[in-house]
């Protein structure tokens, strides 16, 4: 019953006219800056913190949220369409999206992502409301050896997200972390591998560098080649349904990537991106036949894309209950609330109960209403394909400069993006698949900063990540998924060379 009066007392303040027009507000604009590639809800969010000095605590905070998770939602559009990831959660998606659009599935490809992404948000919610205090909980038993295994858990799975070989992969991950290790020193302050270019101290730019690989690549590797004869969908509501076949794949990705992401939002300094990789790679482990990843798996989508909702419901579940921001767009808006005299923390719930569950029910308003702006508004996206290649090319070229430079004001990102770009194409020409690359250097600070501040608890002790129960399963479970592709790939060659054997017998 007190749950109940709870959820009542959420609905009445998200139901507010006032309090639903910011709602509103910060969903449209969260779609708008996730489809356009570059910006994303980060710069978003802090152009917009001014505005919230003359609002109240909770609609500010539910118009900052409604950005925060719009922006999953129209991440995935530009991934579909232009192979452009409007954040950083949605690269993964260009993986199998941007194969189904090329096919002429893009009204389909759109739709399912759709009800992907409002089944991951609305199953961490579920989550939110039932165990906050209990995820609250298990986030506080994990350590700084909990945090390094698990990222390490979370690179050896994002190396079986390529299409070859698991090898190639790996090199990809280890490039990543190789690109993470720019810029100054955490603990030091030294400038590392900047080569004295003051730009480099603060590392590589994350939008340069997706936009570079994806976008860029992209549009050089599509000039003069065969896909400007991709076929054109008339886009209806019948065209976007799923089949029959194609409903039933893709309803237990849907439940996998949903639990996975939120489960992993909730830990402090997860979020989005690693739950939608992770959930990339576990839906690849567990098929059938994985050859058709990255070739317009629809699963490849439906996946991820719940993943990474579900996981940006539930990862307010650290910043509200325990004060820590996972990202730099939560403690943006932590930043909000404490503006407003409010403290996060584990008393936040009972001294502000109308601000958590006014919250966590705009939540659910919030993803309605972007499910009714997306679905109508799937056609005129489609029609982007419709636009002669010679124009959108240079148009995606120009706002993927304006992207990246919007967010440091700074010429070299432009420069950094270019050559990006061709580093890009040349991996596409040796296939390798950029997508671990990239989770690679997001994790890559990360895992340095929890291994060294492991080592410095257990005073230089290494067996302080295998002694931890959590870590050693964890790390255990790395050791297998190790095991696996090294025998997968054995396995592979040796039947590759009895086929070789029976073809040269026939033929003699």
């Amino acid at each position: 019953m007190e749950l109940l009066g709870n959820l009542w007392l959420g609905l009445q303040v998200a139901g507010e006219p006032i309090t639903l027009a910011y709602c509103f507000f910060g969903v449209f604009l969260g779609t708008v800056v996730g489809v356009l590639p570059g910006i994303g809800a980060l710069a978003a969010i802090s152009l917009l913190l001014p505005l919230t000095y003359h609002m109240t605590p909770a609609a500010a905070i539910i118009m900052l949220a409604g950005v925060y998770y719009g922006a999953q939602y129209g991440g995935s559009t530009a991934s579909i369409l232009l192979n452009l990831p409007g954040t950083p959660s949605s690269a993964v998606t260009c993986l199998d999206g941007y194969p189904l659009a090329k096919k002429g599935k893009a009204g389909l490809a759109l739709f399912v992502t759709t009800i992907a992404s409002l089944a991951g948000a609305m199953s961490g919610l579920v989550l939110l409301v039932l165990f906050s205090p209990l995820i609250a909980e298990i986030g506080l038993k994990f350590g700084p050896a909990e945090f390094f295994s698990m990222m390490v858990l979370g690179l050896v799975a994002a190396s079986s997200m390529t299409a070859g070989s698991p090898a190639k992969g790996l090199c990809m991950v280890v490039f990543g972390l190789l690109l993470g290790m720019v810029g100054t020193d955490v603990n030091s302050g030294v400038a590392r591998f900047s080569f004295d270019v003051p730009e480099l101290t603060d590392g590589i730019n994350l939008v340069a560098l997706a936009m570079g690989l994806f976008g860029v690549a992209e549009v050089v590797r599509s000039i003069n080649s065969a896909d400007l004869n991709r076929k054109l969908e008339k886009v209806s509501l019948a065209s976007m349904m799923p089949t029959r076949a194609e409903l039933k794949t893709t309803v237990k990705p849907m439940a996998r990537g949903s639990a996975l992401g939120a489960a992993l939002g909730a830990l402090p300094g997860v979020g989005p991106s690693i739950a939608a990789f992770m959930a990339y790679a576990i839906e690849k482990k567990v098929a059938k036949d994985p050859s058709r990843f990255g070739q317009g798996a629809i699963e490849g989508i439906t996946a991820p894309e719940s993943a990474n909702n579900a996981a940006a419901q539930t990862a307010f579940v650290p910043s509200l209950s325990l004060g820590i921001p996972g990202d730099a767009v939560m403690a943006i808006m932590l930043g909000a609330l404490i503006i407003h005299g409010i403290q996060p923390g584990p008393m936040l719930i009972t001294e502000q109960p109308a601000l958590f569950w006014g919250l966590i029910m705009s939540f659910a308003i919030g993803n309605i209403m972007l499910v009714v702006l997306n679905l109508p508004t799937i056609g005129l996206w489609v029609a982007l394909l419709r636009i002669p290649f010679a124009w959108m090319y240079p148009a995606i070229l120009v706002f993927v400069a304006l992207g990246v430079y919007s967010v440091n004001n700074n010429t070299f990102d432009i420069y950094s993006v270019a050559v990006l770009g061709v580093m890009g194409y040349a991996l596409m020409v040796l296939r390798f698949e950029p997508a671990p690359l990239l989770l690679g250097y997001i994790l890559g600070p990360m895992l340095e900063e929890h291994l060294r501040r492991g080592l410095l608890l257990s005073r230089g002790d290494p067996m302080v990540f295998v002694t931890r129960p959590i870590s050693a399963t964890l790390l255990a479970c790395t050791a297998a998924m190790l095991m696996w592709a090294i025998w997968s790939t054995v396995r592979k060659s040796i039947k590759a060379k009895r086929e070789l054997e029976v073809a040269e017998q026939l033929s003699s």
